[in-house]
């Protein structure tokens, strides 16, 4: 996004530039400031990556001109600043505690909204006039919601923190969370409820658009299936859910095809993490479909991370097929439920070879799900 910004507009006529992203990326040209960031989780690189944002905010308004900002799905971790009286550590174990809890992504950054200095809109307040360009990995509650999208840094926030903690309660993780963060919370809720209406961080002139989505990934892998002569179905609805079950609904959705068959599939499932092990939603879905597949005849599943990672490990996530599932011997179903149970998935479709490592793509439109039957 960065370098097609520049190539638009021109770096003589950018009068500050600023481009975050994982550790590895580069800045498209020496005119821009390249800030390694990470994710899922936020720390002091991600601070640094959002005091830089609201100081190019801030020049804008100083200069009368504009921002243009090309948003992502990440930016919630990648571009963190606190709210005032939080630290990123008090942001990091609630961000630890949210991404646990199996709540879906809405959910989860209307709580960080209200823990933050610069999303729900106070981004695009500082800097007065914004365009925003956004690649779209949120598909619920509101499919490509601009307010969920990296927690939505230049969109007007019309929640409150009295929503973020009455769905801490009732999801019952205040135990859970860093006292500072509840306090925090509790404090901006009373101020709101002796103050009236919510005071709203109102935006400048602002146009935004959605560029890109888990849509166009569908799209693409539908015509790349259809040319190797596959007939192609494209399930339309967004795959949310437990992830542990959702790779088995899709292997029985896809059974009811004619061979050859593809099925094409995405979303953004939830794990409920209650063991210590490795993995990610990608690998839980697709381990979770292993079963299906065993008696779908010639058939095989993967579910991929657009942007190249499951979770915290290095793979993007797993391609599994009918075959795997007798390699594992008599004990498969409990092999494959304890590793479940645990959320411990990658250590054993490593060892049968199933992780899909593609490192980094440069975008995020959530996680492509593919069933074929040959």
């Amino acid at each position: 996004m960065a370098a097609a910004i520049n190539a638009a507009v021109g770096s003589a006529r950018l009068m500050g530039s600023v481009c975050i992203g994982p550790e590895g990326d580069e800045a498209p040209a020496s005119a821009w400031l390249g800030l390694a960031s990470t994710h899922p989780q936020p720390t002091s690189a991600s601070v640094a990556a959002g005091l830089a944002a609201l100081s190019a905010a801030d020049a804008t308004a100083r200069e009368s001109g504009l921002l243009i900002v090309g948003l992502s799905g990440g930016a919630s971790a990648m571009m963190a600043v606190p709210a005032a009286g939080l630290t990123i550590d008090d942001k990091a174990a609630a961000t630890s505690v949210l991404l646990r809890s199996g709540l879906d992504i809405g959910q989860i950054n209307l709580v960080r909204r209200h823990l933050s200095a610069i999303k729900g809109g106070r981004l695009a307040a500082r800097a007065g006039r914004t365009i925003t360009l956004a690649i779209s990995d949120v598909c619920t509650p509101v499919e490509d919601d601009p307010l969920a999208i990296g927690s939505g840094p230049t969109v007007e926030d019309q929640t409150t923190a009295a929503d973020a903690v009455a769905l801490i309660r009732r999801t019952g993780l205040v135990a859970a969370m860093p006292r500072a963060v509840i306090a925090h919370l509790e404090r901006e809720a009373a101020a709101e409820a002796g103050a009236g209406p919510a005071v709203r961080h109102e935006r400048g002139p602002h146009a935004y658009w959605i560029v890109a989505s888990r849509h166009d990934a569908m799209r693409a892998a539908a015509d790349a299936a259809s040319r190797i002569g596959y007939t192609v179905t494209v399930h339309g609805g967004p795959v949310v859910g437990a992830a542990r079950d959702a790779g088995r609904a899709l292997v029985e959705r896809a059974m009811s095809l004619a061979r050859p068959a593809c099925l094409v599939a995405s979303g953004e499932t939830t794990v409920h993490v209650r063991g210590a092990g490795m993995g990610g939603r990608n690998q839980e879905l697709a381990l979770g479909a292993a079963a299906a597949l065993a008696s779908a005849g010639s058939a095989a599943l993967a579910s991929i991370g657009t942007d190249g990672r499951d979770g915290p490990t290095d793979a993007a996530g797993a391609f599994v097929d009918a075959t795997m599932w007798a390699s594992l011997g008599p004990n498969a179903r409990a092999i494959c439920d304890d590793a479940l149970d645990r959320n411990d998935t990658y250590p054993l479709l490593d060892r049968l070879g199933a992780l899909v490592r593609t490192g980094p793509t440069g975008t995020n439109v959530g996680d492509l799900q593919i069933v074929l039957l040959a």
